[in-house]
Order: structure tokens, then sequence, then C-alpha cells
């Protein structure tokens, strides 16, 4: 009996040796590859040192703490001292900023660089492991086979950091190319995707077919490129002009990249609501302009649109909630209906109030969105400034690198605002006056109103339940950008009687009288997604007329704003004063907040002084109501900064609700209890 007790006991130990020995051996593996292996970086490699680059490179991560580093001090716009007559000290040139090429690493990837070292190879790569999740263990399997010899020569390989696969595969495709200085080894100056049997047309010696396919599904595709002269070989011309410097990924049919052009064909077609994925190059360096100082026209007027919650997807995007028919590719209509409302309006600078993403699994690939939704804008040469919304990083690229990309497009105003303080995107601009004394007549205050404030897990991901709101930390940067504004002389006049354009023929009888000056603050407006709940907050009534000053359509859809707030619109904007004077009353600095992510509502609605508005959704790619035709808000400012109108323009060009918020003409100010 006992024999026979050895002998079951044996082979039940016997069974499960190869099952437990399995997960013992798994759970090794993966305790290797995510906690034991960890290869220390030499000083180079910590130092981000590129291949024949001795300098050190640091990412630009955003404004210091404006405890150490006052905006005040950052948004002076420089300008020669001795401007010729007849020009606008914002038009004089003096010099752009000199981009050192010889300081900038060869062995990191950044589309954002300006390279004007060319490529002397390329190699295709398709890995089980993704990079993207697991750097260490990858840069030893995935990375093409190298030898010393041919780093010193060629460069090292370089990964660009996109997945062809991405919406395909769990496996990654990607390509990785050498980037060299040296002057005897021939440099790419063109490439082609072409079918399996196809050959490029007229063909040399100098095309090379990389190994592995190019194309991350249907029909087989390989890259071929083109190195034929050396950089000795080649004329200054040439030099800038033939050279390929950068590799990208552009997924989607829009546009790539500012700089970027697409190879002659897509690497994959797309199919069955995959989108195509396209190779993109840039040749030479191809810096983004930029915007000049934010200023007043000579006779003080500056016009601002606000455009809210353009929902834009890697596709071409669908359409919602419209009677517009037919209605195909509502990210394209919604580019064309910008244009046509630029062209009609002609505004000074472009406020994006977040939702620019769609999120919700449809803008995974944020390079590829952030592409084209300024489209628009920066054709026209507009200058252009963005707050974040809820979705804009529900899936892709974080904040932080998001903005990182919308400060590389052309005309942005972006800034990554301080580190210290809750949201990314937290930045104030100041515009000034067209005059040589360049006054500060008007200033932006530009806050992160954040995602989702709470949330859960469950089998689907995370759910949020509670909208995000402005945090105690920003509201204490806030008060702290505002006091350190100087007062000025108001209304403002302008320096010498060449700079006063028409002023003369507008000033009649309502001419400001020289008792009515005083110091104070310039007006501001401020941006910002996510609404107060004192949005919807009993408005303020006209002591004169007995309206209420509430303009424009809402309730029709729930409130938009968080049900916790750190007391913002109290402890913040109405603490903001233009004076601190006694004499000067309680008048808030700050005269609108404009707001998005509510797309049926429109309304200004003022509270206790301050006016509340929103912009009403602009795009057919996001939710709407039909009939309620897509608009964007207008902020007409003149008179040097002191009256503020506001009206919105609709898609069928109608004007609405046009009124005057603040300055001549507007309601008397708030006289209650604060």
């Amino acid at each position: 009996m006992a024999n026979f007790t050895l002998f079951r006991l044996a082979r039940f130990i016997r069974s499960i040796f190869v099952p437990t020995a399995s997960i013992i051996a798994f759970s090794c593996m993966l305790t290797f590859i995510f906690i034991l292996y960890q290869p220390t970086p030499g000083p180079g490699s910590i130092q981000q040192m590129g291949w024949q680059a001795w300098e050190v490179v640091t990412e630009y991560g955003g404004q210091a703490s404006t405890a150490q580093r006052p905006s005040e001090a950052l948004d002076i716009p420089d300008a020669p001292a001795n401007v010729p007559d007849g020009v606008d000290w914002w038009n004089v040139t003096t010099g752009t900023e000199a981009i050192d090429t010889a300081s900038l690493p060869l062995d990191i990837w950044d589309p954002l660089m300006q390279h004007d070292t060319g490529l002397s190879e390329i190699h295709i790569t398709e890995c089980i492991v993704n990079p993207f999740f697991v750097p260490n263990v990858a840069s030893d399997l995935c990375y093409p086979s190298s030898t010393k010899q041919d780093d010193a020569l060629k460069g090292k390989w370089v990964r660009v950091e996109r997945n062809l696969k991405e919406q395909l595969s769990i496996k990654s495709l990607n390509v990785f190319y050498r980037r060299t200085r040296r002057h005897d080894i021939p440099l790419v100056t063109e490439l082609r995707v072409l079918p399996e049997k196809e050959t490029p047309s007229p063909f040399s010696s100098a095309w090379h077919r990389v190994a592995h396919p190019i194309s991350p599904g249907g029909e087989t595709r390989y890259l071929w490129y083109k190195a034929d002269r050396t950089w000795r070989e080649m004329t200054d011309a040439q030099r800038k002009n033939d050279i390929v410097t950068e590799i990208d990924v552009l997924f989607g049919s829009d546009d790539p990249w500012y700089g970027f052009e697409k190879v002659d064909r897509a690497t994959y077609d797309g199919s069955n609501k995959k989108e195509p994925v396209w190779l993109t190059y840039r040749k030479g360096i191809k810096p983004p302009p930029r915007a000049p100082p934010l200023h007043f026209s000579r006779d003080g007027r500056f016009k601002i649109m606000q455009i809210a919650d353009l929902h834009y997807s890697v596709s071409v995007g669908e359409c919602r909630d419209t009677d517009l028919n037919p209605c195909t590719g509502s990210d394209n209509l919604t580019t064309t209906l910008l244009g046509r409302m630029l062209d009609a309006e002609k505004p000074d600078l472009v406020v994006f109030t977040g939702d620019q993403l769609n999120g919700q699994d449809t803008s995974w690939d944020s390079v590829s969105v952030l592409a084209k939704f300024a489209k628009a804008v920066t054709r026209r040469k507009i200058p252009w400034a963005a707050v974040f919304g809820n979705h804009d990083d529900e899936d892709g690229l974080s904040r932080e690198a998001q903005i990182k990309y919308m400060k590389g497009l052309p005309y942005s105003l972006v800034k990554a605002g301080p580190k210290d303080i809750h949201g990314v995107g937290n930045y104030v601009h100041k515009v000034w006056s067209a005059d040589a004394s360049k006054t500060h007549l008007l200033t932006l205050y530009f806050l992160d109103s954040g995602a989702y404030s709470t949330g859960i897990f469950d089998w689907f991901g995370f759910r949020p339940t509670e909208y995000d709101y402005i945090r105690q930390n920003q509201i204490d940067w806030f008060l702290q950008e505002s006091s350190s504004i100087e007062p000025i002389e108001r209304p403002f006049t302008p320096d010498g009687g060449k700079d006063l354009g028409n002023v003369w023929a507008r000033q009649a009888a309502d001419q400001v009288l020289p008792g009515s000056r005083r110091l104070a603050k310039p007006n501001a407006l401020m941006f910002f997604h996510i609404p107060m709940a004192e949005s919807y907050s009993a408005a303020d009534v006209d002591p004169v007329t007995g309206r209420t000053l509430d303009v424009g359509q809402h309730d029709l859809e729930s409130p938009g704003a968080s049900k916790h707030q750190d007391g913002f619109f109290e402890k913040g904007l109405l603490q903001a004063t233009e004076s601190d004077h006694r004499a000067a009353g309680r008048i808030p600095e700050v005269k609108v907040v404009a707001n998005g992510h509510c797309h049926v509502t429109e309304n200004c609605r003022r509270v206790k002084g301050v006016w509340l508005c929103f912009g009403g959704g602009g795009s057919y790619s996001g939710y709407g109501k039909v009939g309620f035709d897509r608009r964007f808000r207008i902020y007409d400012i003149s008179d040097y900064g002191e009256t503020i109108r506001t009206y919105k323009r609709t898609e069928h060009d109608e004007i609405l609700d046009d009124m005057i918020l603040s300055g001549r003409g507007a309601p008397r100010p708030y006289e209650g209890s604060v």
C-alpha cells in the first residue's frame, strides 16, 4: 500500500513539473526584462550627446516657475532702437535665431530638430517586442546589426519612433537610418516606395532597396533610397535643397508635418477603417515661421477669433448632428469652413479653446492630428494660441509631448507654462501698442482646466466621473501674474502725431475727456476649456434697463462645469482688480472669460462684473444639434483696449448677438458686493 501511495505521489509530481517549470521560467524572464535588465548608460547617453557632437543637448520643457522667472521680464517685444520712418517696429528684421546644427545630436530622432546633416543608410526592422514599451530590450533585439567601423563611417542607427504597424498588429515595424557628417560618404537624396517587382526609373547603381518590406499590411512594398553623391561632390544649392535630413511617418490622408513631404506612394493604402500610412521626409532646413509680437493696429483695434472644440481625428472624420448634405470628411469640411470664417473676419489672433483632438480612440496618433488642426490658420499666417480640453490627451501623446509639437508649428504662440503648477499650458500674452512706446494695452491669460478629476477603472478601462477644474496653485499663479502687471494711464493716447492714424476722425462728441483718465491695469481676457460653476449662476441685472445680462442660447444641454471647485471665481478673478486704490472701486482686471466644452451653449452671462462666455461648437466633427449652426465667437477690441465687443459668426455668415461687454456703450459696472 505504501509503495502504491509513493508511486502516485511521484506520478503527480512528474505531471506538474512541466507546467510549474514553465511558469517559473516565464516569471524569471519577466523579472529580468522589467526589473533586472537595467543597463547603465554611459555619460554620453545620459547627457544626450550625439555622435560626432560634443555639446550637451537639453530639451526645453517650458518656462520656469514665475517665482523665479516672472513673465513680465520675458514678454517685452524686442526691436531695434532706431526704426525708420514709415516702418512698423514689429516688422523690422532683427535677425533670426541661428541654428547651431553642428551641436545637434546625430543619434536621437526628433523631427523638430532642424538638421542639415544627411542620411547615409536606411533599414527597416520588424520586431515582436514593441520598442515603445520595453526600450532597453528592444535596443538589443530590434536594432539593425552594426560594427564600430560602420558607426564611425556612416553614423549610429537611429530609430524613427513611429510604428508603421500601430493600427494593425502588436508587432512593431520601424524605420532606422544612419546620419553622418563625413564628407566622403554618399548621402540620401531621393526616397521611393514601390511594389515588390518594380524598380525606380531611371535606374542606376545609386539606388538601394531596403531588405525588409516597408508595408505594414496589404500589398507588399519596398523602400528604395538613392545615395549617389557625397557632401564634397555637391554644390551649396544641392546641399541645402537635395539632401534628405529627416524621416517621419504620417497616418491618415491629410498633409504631413510642416516642412515635410510625402513619398510618392503610401506604404499602406488603408482598408476597413484602417488609415493609410505614409513615409514622409524633409530636405534641408525648414524652420517654421514665427509669429510677430501681438500688437494693436495704429487706430487702436485688435480682433480675436475663438475656435472651440474641433474634435479632429486621424481619419478624415465623421459628421455629427448637422443638416449639411452631403457631409463626408468632417475634418476637411470644418477646415474649409474655418478658412471662410478667417477670410471674412481677418482676426489678429486665433485662440483654440480645447478639444482640438477628438480622443475617444480616434486620435491615437496625436502628431498626425496636430499637423492638420491649425492648417487653415497657419496658411493665412495668423498668430494663434491654444489651451487643452478634456479630450486632447485621452489617447495618443501626453499634454507635455503635444505642447512641444504645437510650439513647432508655424505662427504658434503656445507656451508650456510653469512646471510646478497643475496642468500644461498656463501662460500669459500681452498685446502692445503700435506706436514707438510699445505700451502694454491688453492682457491675455491662458489656463489648463484639465480633463477629469475623478474616475473609475473597470473592464473597459478608465471611465471619468467628474470634470476637472482650476486648482489652487493655478489661482496663486494667476494672482502673481496679475500683480506683476504695471498700471498704465487709461484711456491710452498714442505717442507722437505720426502714430495716431485716423484716431482724430473717430473721436467726436463722445471724445474721452482728460478728467476721466486714471492709472489702472490694462483690460484682460482669459481662455480655458471647462467652464466654472459660476457660468450657470444668476446673471447681473442692468441697473438702467432692468434686463438680465445674459445674451445667447443656453440650457440646450446639461451643465458642463465640475461639481467640485477650488473657488477660482471668488478667490482669483474677483480679487485681481484693475487698481489697488479704493477710489477706483473693485473693477475686475479680467473682463471676459472665454470657454469651450459645451457645443450647443453660446451665451455670454455677466456675473459680479465678469462676463462668462461660451464659444459654441464650430466643427462638424463634434456633437451638435440639428438646426444649431456651427459658429465662432469674435472679440473685437477697440479704443486701444478700452472697448470689448463680441458677436458670433455662423456657418451661414449670420452675425448673432452683437454687443459691447466693456467700455463705451457697455452696461454699467457691477455695483453689488463681491
